[in-house]
Protein backbone atom coordinates (compact mmCIF):
# COMPACT_ATOMS: atom_id res chain seq x y z
CA UNK A 1 0.00 0.00 0.00
CA UNK A 2 1.09 3.57 -0.67
CA UNK A 3 2.44 5.95 1.67
CA UNK A 4 -0.03 7.86 4.52
CA UNK A 5 -2.50 4.89 4.20
CA UNK A 6 -4.45 5.20 7.74
CA UNK A 7 -5.33 2.18 9.65
CA UNK A 8 -9.14 0.64 9.46
CA UNK A 9 -11.02 1.73 12.24
CA UNK A 10 -12.29 -1.83 13.20
CA UNK A 11 -10.41 -5.11 12.68
CA UNK A 12 -12.73 -7.69 14.34
CA UNK A 13 -15.51 -9.32 11.92
CA UNK A 14 -18.36 -8.34 15.23
CA UNK A 15 -17.36 -4.19 14.78
CA UNK A 16 -17.16 -4.90 11.72
CA UNK A 17 -20.67 -6.31 10.89
CA UNK A 18 -22.58 -4.23 12.85
CA UNK A 19 -21.09 -0.85 12.03
CA UNK A 20 -21.55 -1.73 8.39
CA UNK A 21 -25.01 -2.94 9.01
CA UNK A 22 -26.11 0.76 11.20
CA UNK A 23 -24.63 2.33 8.32
CA UNK A 24 -26.78 0.91 5.83
CA UNK A 25 -30.03 0.63 8.27
CA UNK A 26 -29.65 2.01 11.69
CA UNK A 27 -31.07 2.91 14.02
CA UNK A 28 -31.57 -0.77 15.11
CA UNK A 29 -31.59 -2.18 18.74
CA UNK A 30 -29.22 -4.32 20.04
CA UNK A 31 -31.93 -7.14 19.72
CA UNK A 32 -32.65 -6.60 16.30
CA UNK A 33 -28.99 -6.46 15.33
CA UNK A 34 -28.16 -10.12 17.23
CA UNK A 35 -31.09 -11.16 14.91
CA UNK A 36 -30.20 -9.53 11.84
CA UNK A 37 -26.04 -10.71 12.32
CA UNK A 38 -26.56 -13.59 13.90
CA UNK A 39 -24.72 -13.05 16.64
CA UNK A 40 -25.44 -12.97 20.38
CA UNK A 41 -26.71 -9.96 22.20
CA UNK A 42 -23.32 -9.92 24.39
CA UNK A 43 -21.48 -10.22 21.04
CA UNK A 44 -23.29 -7.24 19.91
CA UNK A 45 -22.70 -5.19 23.14
CA UNK A 46 -18.88 -6.08 23.27
CA UNK A 47 -18.93 -5.27 19.57
CA UNK A 48 -20.65 -1.73 20.12
CA UNK A 49 -18.81 -0.41 23.01
CA UNK A 50 -15.68 0.85 21.65
CA UNK A 51 -17.56 2.18 18.54
CA UNK A 52 -19.54 4.50 21.38
CA UNK A 53 -16.31 5.18 23.37
CA UNK A 54 -14.47 6.22 19.99
CA UNK A 55 -17.89 8.38 19.10
CA UNK A 56 -18.72 6.97 15.98
CA UNK A 57 -22.15 5.30 17.38
CA UNK A 58 -24.19 6.69 20.03
CA UNK A 59 -27.40 5.59 21.93
CA UNK A 60 -30.51 7.01 21.02
CA UNK A 61 -33.74 7.34 24.17
CA UNK A 62 -35.44 4.62 24.89
CA UNK A 63 -38.78 3.27 22.94
CA UNK A 64 -40.82 0.57 23.29
CA UNK A 65 -41.01 -1.58 21.03
CA UNK A 66 -44.61 -2.45 20.90
CA UNK A 67 -47.51 -1.40 23.50
CA UNK A 68 -47.48 -3.50 26.27
CA UNK A 69 -43.73 -4.69 25.92
CA UNK A 70 -41.35 -4.85 28.25
CA UNK A 71 -38.43 -2.46 29.26
CA UNK A 72 -37.65 -0.29 26.44
CA UNK A 73 -34.95 -0.71 23.77
CA UNK A 74 -32.26 1.60 22.84
CA UNK A 75 -32.09 1.87 19.46
CA UNK A 76 -28.00 2.21 18.15
CA UNK A 77 -27.61 4.61 15.83
CA UNK A 78 -24.43 6.28 13.60
CA UNK A 79 -22.58 9.67 14.74
CA UNK A 80 -22.83 11.45 10.89
CA UNK A 81 -20.78 14.12 12.52
CA UNK A 82 -17.94 11.90 13.69
CA UNK A 83 -15.94 11.99 10.63
CA UNK A 84 -15.65 13.52 7.23
CA UNK A 85 -14.98 12.04 3.68
CA UNK A 86 -13.62 13.88 0.64
CA UNK A 87 -14.96 12.47 -2.89
CA UNK A 88 -13.40 13.31 -5.97
CA UNK A 89 -14.57 12.32 -9.41
CA UNK A 90 -12.90 12.68 -12.52
CA UNK A 91 -14.66 12.92 -15.53
CA UNK A 92 -13.15 13.84 -19.17
CA UNK A 93 -13.04 17.26 -18.84
CA UNK A 94 -13.88 18.08 -15.06
CA UNK A 95 -13.71 17.22 -11.85
CA UNK A 96 -16.19 17.19 -8.90
CA UNK A 97 -15.74 17.23 -4.96
CA UNK A 98 -17.76 16.30 -1.98
CA UNK A 99 -17.51 16.30 1.68
CA UNK A 100 -19.75 13.51 3.39
CA UNK A 101 -20.21 12.42 6.33
CA UNK A 102 -20.52 9.22 7.81
CA UNK A 103 -23.74 8.26 6.32
CA UNK A 104 -22.47 9.63 3.19
CA UNK A 105 -24.86 12.80 3.16
CA UNK A 106 -23.46 15.78 1.42
CA UNK A 107 -21.85 18.59 2.95
CA UNK A 108 -20.46 20.58 0.28
CA UNK A 109 -19.88 20.03 -3.17
CA UNK A 110 -16.73 21.99 -5.63
CA UNK A 111 -15.76 21.49 -9.28
CA UNK A 112 -12.94 22.44 -11.81
CA UNK A 113 -13.12 22.71 -15.06
CA UNK A 114 -9.84 20.12 -16.87
CA UNK A 115 -7.85 22.20 -19.63
CA UNK A 116 -4.87 19.82 -19.07
CA UNK A 117 -5.60 16.07 -18.55
CA UNK A 118 -1.83 14.92 -17.76
CA UNK A 119 -1.68 13.18 -14.49
CA UNK A 120 0.29 15.83 -12.95
CA UNK A 121 -1.79 18.85 -13.84
CA UNK A 122 -4.94 16.70 -13.01
CA UNK A 123 -3.26 15.56 -9.25
CA UNK A 124 -2.40 19.73 -8.88
CA UNK A 125 -5.88 20.49 -9.41
CA UNK A 126 -7.09 17.52 -6.78
CA UNK A 127 -5.30 19.10 -4.53
CA UNK A 128 -6.37 22.61 -4.92
CA UNK A 129 -9.76 21.73 -4.93
CA UNK A 130 -9.86 19.09 -1.93
CA UNK A 131 -8.35 22.60 -0.10
CA UNK A 132 -11.32 24.59 -0.57
CA UNK A 133 -13.72 21.86 0.28
CA UNK A 134 -11.89 21.34 3.74
CA UNK A 135 -11.99 24.92 4.08
CA UNK A 136 -15.41 25.50 3.79
CA UNK A 137 -16.19 24.72 7.35
CA UNK A 138 -13.61 24.11 10.25
CA UNK A 139 -14.84 21.28 11.45
CA UNK A 140 -14.06 19.18 7.82
CA UNK A 141 -10.24 19.79 8.10
CA UNK A 142 -10.22 18.98 11.87
CA UNK A 143 -12.55 15.49 11.17
CA UNK A 144 -10.98 14.56 7.53
CA UNK A 145 -8.82 11.96 7.58
CA UNK A 146 -9.75 10.08 4.03
CA UNK A 147 -10.25 10.76 0.53
CA UNK A 148 -11.67 8.50 -2.30
CA UNK A 149 -11.35 9.23 -6.03
CA UNK A 150 -13.30 7.85 -8.56
CA UNK A 151 -12.33 7.57 -12.30
CA UNK A 152 -13.33 5.31 -15.03
CA UNK A 153 -11.12 2.43 -16.95
CA UNK A 154 -9.17 -0.27 -15.24
CA UNK A 155 -7.78 0.80 -11.60
CA UNK A 156 -5.66 -1.43 -8.87
CA UNK A 157 -7.37 -0.63 -5.72
CA UNK A 158 -5.10 -2.31 -3.21
CA UNK A 159 -1.86 -0.21 -4.97
CA UNK A 160 -3.28 3.24 -5.63
CA UNK A 161 -2.92 3.26 -9.17
CA UNK A 162 -4.63 3.40 -12.59
CA UNK A 163 -3.60 1.00 -14.54
CA UNK A 164 -5.72 1.96 -18.27
CA UNK A 165 -8.42 4.96 -18.25
CA UNK A 166 -9.81 5.97 -22.11
CA UNK A 167 -11.39 9.40 -20.34
CA UNK A 168 -8.46 11.05 -19.43
CA UNK A 169 -6.36 8.63 -21.25
CA UNK A 170 -3.99 7.47 -18.33
CA UNK A 171 -1.47 3.74 -18.69
CA UNK A 172 -0.22 2.94 -15.16
CA UNK A 173 -0.77 6.02 -12.92
CA UNK A 174 -0.17 5.76 -9.70
CA UNK A 175 -2.52 8.26 -8.10
CA UNK A 176 -2.79 7.61 -4.68
CA UNK A 177 0.59 7.91 -3.75
CA UNK A 178 0.88 11.38 -5.39
CA UNK A 179 -2.61 12.98 -4.01
CA UNK A 180 -1.80 11.80 -0.33
CA UNK A 181 1.59 13.55 -0.79
CA UNK A 182 -0.09 16.78 -2.00
CA UNK A 183 -3.06 16.63 0.55
CA UNK A 184 -1.80 14.67 3.62
CA UNK A 185 -4.70 12.29 3.48
CA UNK A 186 -4.93 8.77 3.03
CA UNK A 187 -6.51 8.59 -0.61
CA UNK A 188 -8.15 5.49 -1.48
CA UNK A 189 -9.08 5.11 -5.65
CA UNK A 190 -11.45 2.82 -7.35
CA UNK A 191 -13.33 2.66 -10.50
CA UNK A 192 -16.02 5.05 -10.75
CA UNK A 193 -18.62 2.64 -11.86
CA UNK A 194 -18.24 0.10 -8.60
CA UNK A 195 -17.77 3.53 -6.61
CA UNK A 196 -21.36 4.09 -7.48
CA UNK A 197 -22.33 1.00 -7.18
CA UNK A 198 -21.31 0.70 -3.69
CA UNK A 199 -23.11 3.93 -2.70
CA UNK A 200 -26.61 2.38 -4.25
CA UNK A 201 -26.09 -0.54 -2.11
CA UNK A 202 -25.16 0.97 1.24
CA UNK A 203 -27.64 4.24 1.08
CA UNK A 204 -29.59 4.16 -2.32
CA UNK A 205 -31.89 1.83 -4.22
CA UNK A 206 -29.72 -1.29 -2.98
CA UNK A 207 -30.68 -1.10 0.66
CA UNK A 208 -31.32 -4.42 2.03
CA UNK A 209 -30.34 -6.68 -1.30
CA UNK A 210 -28.24 -9.56 -1.12
CA UNK A 211 -28.10 -8.95 -5.58
CA UNK A 212 -27.94 -6.06 -6.69
CA UNK A 213 -26.84 -4.16 -10.29
CA UNK A 214 -25.96 -0.57 -11.43
CA UNK A 215 -25.63 0.19 -15.15
CA UNK A 216 -24.50 3.41 -16.34
CA UNK A 217 -24.88 4.41 -20.14
CA UNK A 218 -23.31 7.60 -21.79
CA UNK A 219 -19.73 8.53 -22.74
CA UNK A 220 -19.00 4.71 -21.34
CA UNK A 221 -21.13 1.76 -20.73
CA UNK A 222 -20.63 0.02 -17.67
CA UNK A 223 -21.56 -2.30 -14.56
CA UNK A 224 -21.46 -2.36 -10.83
CA UNK A 225 -22.37 -6.05 -9.73
CA UNK A 226 -23.10 -7.21 -5.62
CA UNK A 227 -23.50 -10.90 -4.55
CA UNK A 228 -24.21 -12.18 -1.68
CA UNK A 229 -24.20 -8.83 -0.08
CA UNK A 230 -20.78 -7.83 -1.52
CA UNK A 231 -18.95 -5.65 -4.65
CA UNK A 232 -17.50 -8.09 -7.59
CA UNK A 233 -14.63 -7.06 -7.55
CA UNK A 234 -12.75 -9.84 -9.59
CA UNK A 235 -9.92 -11.64 -9.18
CA UNK A 236 -7.87 -9.17 -11.34
CA UNK A 237 -9.83 -6.10 -10.37
CA UNK A 238 -11.99 -6.25 -13.15
CA UNK A 239 -15.53 -7.41 -13.23
CA UNK A 240 -18.84 -6.64 -14.50
CA UNK A 241 -17.75 -4.90 -17.71
CA UNK A 242 -21.18 -4.65 -18.99
CA UNK A 243 -19.53 -2.28 -22.12
CA UNK A 244 -17.36 -4.90 -23.53
CA UNK A 245 -19.77 -7.70 -24.03
CA UNK A 246 -20.10 -8.29 -27.97
CA UNK A 247 -23.59 -8.16 -28.86
CA UNK A 248 -23.03 -8.31 -32.77
CA UNK A 249 -19.35 -10.16 -33.96
CA UNK A 250 -19.88 -8.29 -36.95
CA UNK A 251 -20.34 -5.00 -35.60
CA UNK A 252 -17.70 -1.89 -35.17
CA UNK A 253 -14.55 -2.34 -33.58
CA UNK A 254 -14.03 -1.00 -29.73
CA UNK A 255 -11.66 0.95 -28.25
CA UNK A 256 -10.44 -2.13 -26.47
CA UNK A 257 -9.88 -3.96 -29.49
CA UNK A 258 -12.40 -5.84 -29.85
CA UNK A 259 -15.50 -6.29 -31.74
CA UNK A 260 -19.25 -5.49 -31.90
CA UNK A 261 -18.95 -4.27 -27.73
CA UNK A 262 -22.11 -3.02 -26.25
CA UNK A 263 -19.51 0.11 -25.85
CA UNK A 264 -18.78 0.31 -29.26
CA UNK A 265 -22.26 0.39 -30.56
CA UNK A 266 -23.98 2.32 -27.70
CA UNK A 267 -21.80 4.57 -26.07
CA UNK A 268 -22.06 8.24 -27.09
CA UNK A 269 -19.18 8.82 -28.83
CA UNK A 270 -19.98 5.24 -30.97
CA UNK A 271 -23.76 6.95 -31.76
CA UNK A 272 -22.69 10.60 -32.28
CA UNK A 273 -19.59 8.55 -35.15
CA UNK A 274 -22.75 6.38 -36.73
CA UNK A 275 -24.56 9.62 -37.63
CA UNK A 276 -21.41 11.45 -38.55
CA UNK A 277 -20.89 8.86 -41.08
CA UNK A 278 -24.35 8.33 -42.08
CA UNK A 279 -24.78 11.51 -43.16
CA UNK A 280 -22.02 12.67 -44.14
CA UNK A 281 -21.21 15.33 -41.22
CA UNK A 282 -17.49 14.77 -39.45
CA UNK A 283 -18.37 18.00 -37.48
CA UNK A 284 -21.54 16.67 -35.92
CA UNK A 285 -21.60 16.51 -32.10
CA UNK A 286 -23.58 14.22 -29.93
CA UNK A 287 -26.20 17.05 -29.28
CA UNK A 288 -26.34 17.65 -33.35
CA UNK A 289 -27.47 13.89 -33.48
CA UNK A 290 -29.90 13.99 -30.74
CA UNK A 291 -31.46 16.66 -32.59
CA UNK A 292 -31.37 15.03 -35.74
CA UNK A 293 -32.94 12.21 -34.31
CA UNK A 294 -36.17 14.08 -32.35
CA UNK A 295 -36.59 15.63 -35.16
CA UNK A 296 -37.62 12.63 -37.03
CA UNK A 297 -34.61 12.32 -39.24
CA UNK A 298 -34.83 7.93 -39.95
CA UNK A 299 -30.75 7.38 -39.87
CA UNK A 300 -30.07 8.88 -36.71
CA UNK A 301 -32.74 7.33 -34.82
CA UNK A 302 -31.80 4.08 -36.41
CA UNK A 303 -28.35 4.47 -34.65
CA UNK A 304 -30.34 5.27 -31.73
CA UNK A 305 -32.45 2.07 -31.78
CA UNK A 306 -29.19 -0.18 -32.35
CA UNK A 307 -27.85 1.04 -29.00
CA UNK A 308 -31.13 0.66 -27.01
CA UNK A 309 -30.87 -3.02 -28.38
CA UNK A 310 -27.36 -3.59 -27.61
CA UNK A 311 -27.50 -2.17 -23.77
CA UNK A 312 -30.77 -4.20 -23.38
CA UNK A 313 -28.91 -7.28 -24.57
CA UNK A 314 -25.79 -6.56 -22.03
CA UNK A 315 -28.46 -5.77 -19.50
CA UNK A 316 -30.20 -9.26 -19.87
CA UNK A 317 -27.28 -11.30 -20.59
CA UNK A 318 -26.03 -9.64 -16.94
CA UNK A 319 -29.32 -10.52 -15.23
CA UNK A 320 -29.38 -14.16 -16.66
CA UNK A 321 -25.89 -14.56 -15.32
CA UNK A 322 -25.94 -12.76 -11.86
CA UNK A 323 -30.12 -12.61 -11.09
CA UNK A 324 -30.43 -9.50 -8.74
CA UNK A 325 -33.08 -8.15 -7.00
CA UNK A 326 -32.98 -4.63 -8.72
CA UNK A 327 -30.81 -3.39 -11.30
CA UNK A 328 -30.82 0.84 -11.40
CA UNK A 329 -29.53 2.43 -14.57
CA UNK A 330 -28.07 5.61 -14.49
CA UNK A 331 -25.31 7.48 -16.56
CA UNK A 332 -25.77 11.12 -18.52
CA UNK A 333 -27.38 9.06 -21.20
CA UNK A 334 -30.71 9.35 -19.52
CA UNK A 335 -30.78 12.20 -20.91
CA UNK A 336 -31.38 11.05 -24.21
CA UNK A 337 -33.84 8.21 -22.85
CA UNK A 338 -36.44 8.80 -24.80
CA UNK A 339 -34.33 7.89 -28.04
CA UNK A 340 -33.85 4.50 -27.11
CA UNK A 341 -35.60 3.50 -23.75
CA UNK A 342 -37.91 1.41 -25.10
CA UNK A 343 -35.70 -0.54 -27.46
CA UNK A 344 -33.60 -1.18 -24.21
CA UNK A 345 -36.83 -2.80 -22.44
CA UNK A 346 -38.04 -4.81 -25.73
CA UNK A 347 -34.64 -6.42 -25.79
CA UNK A 348 -34.13 -6.55 -22.33
CA UNK A 349 -37.82 -8.45 -22.27
CA UNK A 350 -36.41 -10.52 -25.65
CA UNK A 351 -33.31 -11.93 -24.14
CA UNK A 352 -33.85 -12.38 -20.01
CA UNK A 353 -34.45 -16.19 -19.40
CA UNK A 354 -37.65 -17.11 -17.72
CA UNK A 355 -37.91 -15.35 -13.93
CA UNK A 356 -34.37 -13.57 -14.05
CA UNK A 357 -36.61 -11.02 -16.29
CA UNK A 358 -38.93 -9.90 -13.95
CA UNK A 359 -36.03 -8.26 -12.35
CA UNK A 360 -36.90 -4.53 -12.52
CA UNK A 361 -35.09 -1.94 -14.03
CA UNK A 362 -35.16 1.29 -12.30
CA UNK A 363 -34.34 4.29 -13.80
CA UNK A 364 -32.04 7.07 -11.35
CA UNK A 365 -30.80 10.17 -13.18
CA UNK A 366 -27.48 10.70 -10.65
CA UNK A 367 -25.41 14.59 -11.06
CA UNK A 368 -22.19 14.33 -11.39
CA UNK A 369 -21.85 15.49 -7.55
CA UNK A 370 -23.41 11.71 -6.63
CA UNK A 371 -20.59 10.37 -8.45
CA UNK A 372 -17.85 12.21 -6.71
CA UNK A 373 -20.44 11.06 -3.51
CA UNK A 374 -19.16 7.69 -4.67
CA UNK A 375 -15.16 8.71 -4.34
CA UNK A 376 -16.58 9.62 -0.31
CA UNK A 377 -18.02 6.27 -0.01
CA UNK A 378 -14.86 4.72 -0.91
CA UNK A 379 -13.28 6.46 1.48
CA UNK A 380 -15.93 5.73 4.55
CA UNK A 381 -14.97 1.79 3.20
CA UNK A 382 -11.51 2.66 4.43
CA UNK A 383 -12.68 2.45 8.09
CA UNK A 384 -12.81 -1.25 6.92
CA UNK A 385 -10.21 -3.77 6.77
Amino acid sequence: MFPNHAHPLVTAPAETTILALLLAEGPLSRVELARRTGLSSTAVTKAARPLIEDGYLHELPPERTAPGAGRPVNPLAVTPDREFFVGVKISADALYGTVCDLRARMRTTAHRRLDQRDPASVCALIAEMVDELLNAKPEFRQRSRHLGIAVSGDVDRRRGRVRYSVLPGWQDVPLGETVAEATGLAVSIENDVKALTVTEHWFGEGIGTEYFALVTIGAGIGSGLVVNGELVAGAYGVAGELGHICVDPAGPRCHCGAVGCVEAIASTDAVRDGVRSAVGDPDLDFDGAVRLARDGNPVAQRAFVRAGRAIGTGIATLVNLLGPERVVVTGEGLDTYDLFGTHIKEAYTAHGFKAAAKCPLTLRPLPWEEWARGGAVTAIQALFP
